[in-house]
């Protein structure tokens, strides 16, 4: 099985691309990406020197991922989601490489459209980040977050759902276990 890449992509010579991997049109992969196997890339995705994209990632359009970001095995990445890769750019001098914030996306997450992935965060495995969500630190496994700022969407015990600050959240569970 072999790659197909539109023709009007622009995969640089030295990208690595896994069998199966999808790239569609408008599309900018650098030379030294890694992408997985039987991955969909949509239109007008750029991806950066020093990026990895896992296995059966699906990357919906207008996504730009940057060095430093990882995406592990069947992760979704929902259309015009911002990654960075710096904390605090400077307009005024080029950042060097070794300042990029590293960006972990666990296994099996998903992220909601036109939502905002601040650097040095990792998304935990099966984690739902909900679209327009601005994630500012660490989501846990398995959890669902939504707003600006993100907090953890939980369900009361009559099933009413509300929102709680990561704080509220890692407090409640410290005392309940």
């Amino acid at each position: 099985m072999t790659s197909k890449i539109h023709k009007l992509a622009d995969v640089e010579d030295g990208a690595k691309i896994g069998d199966g991997t999808k790239i569609w049109r408008w599309t900018h992969v650098m030379p030294e990406a890694t992408i997985g196997k039987n991955c969909n890339i949509g239109q007008g995705v750029f991806v950066q020197d020093g990026a990895v994209i896992g296995d059966r990632v699906k990357i919906q359009n207008n996504v730009s991922i940057y060095d430093g970001v990882i995406l592990e095995d069947d992760v979704f990445i929902g259309p015009s989601v911002v990654f960075t890769n710096v904390r605090k750019p400077n307009p005024y001098e080029p950042t060097a490489t070794s300042c990029y914030s590293r960006t972990v996306v666990k296994h099996g997450a998903s992220i909601g459209a036109n939502a905002t992935v601040v650097c040095g965060v990792t998304i935990g495995e099966n984690a739902l980040i909900g679209a327009g969500s601005v994630i500012t630190k660490d989501v846990p496994a398995g959890v669902t977050v939504v707003g600006n700022p993100a907090g953890i969407l939980v369900r009361s015990i009559t099933g009413e759902s509300f929102v709680v600050s990561f704080e509220q959240y890692y407090v409640k569970r410290r005392h309940n276990n």
